[in-house]
């Protein structure tokens, strides 16, 4: 069985910044001759890590919806220079777009049944693909969309 997870993007409010912001995260890596991979670091460790692992995917949420995801490899044990453990979510670097999907806000993660997902744009044949974010997230807030 598998399950995603949601979280806030917090400091990012378009998929334009967060797919910068992997960019750079790459070409930081490559300079390292580390792998490229995403890595985003939580407090909470998730207790269903298997079903996680077994094709789970981070859903971002980004101006009240989730907006994005990215594939999840591992999810590894780390532990930070204050000494507290923490959970290091390694992902694809790849940002695929999803239809939007209102969210408010939470603290932390939550679980995401995959029936519950929205689905990646392009693929699911719901159309809006070709609609800038803005204009997407607009509709959104009114409730049109």
């Amino acid at each position: 069985m598998v399950v995603h997870i949601v979280k806030l993007c917090v400091g990012v409010s378009s998929v334009e910044e967060l797919e910068a912001h992997r960019d750079r995260e790459m070409a930081a890596r490559r300079a390292a001759g580390e792998p490229e991979v995403a890595m985003h670091v939580t407090r909470m460790f998730p207790a269903r890590k298997a079903e996680v692992e077994a094709g789970g995917s981070l859903y971002w949420v980004m101006s009240g919806a989730i907006q994005c995801r990215s594939d999840i490899i591992a999810l590894e044990h780390v532990t930070g220079s204050d000494g507290i453990k923490r959970c290091a979510i390694i992902m694809s670097p790849d940002v695929i777009r999803t239809s939007a999907a209102p969210r408010r806000p939470f603290q932390g993660w939550r679980y995401l049944k995959p029936e519950d997902a929205p689905r990646d744009l392009g693929v699911s044949g719901e159309g809006g693909d070709e609609l800038p974010d803005a204009l997407r997230a607009k509709l959104l807030e009114l409730g049109a969309w």
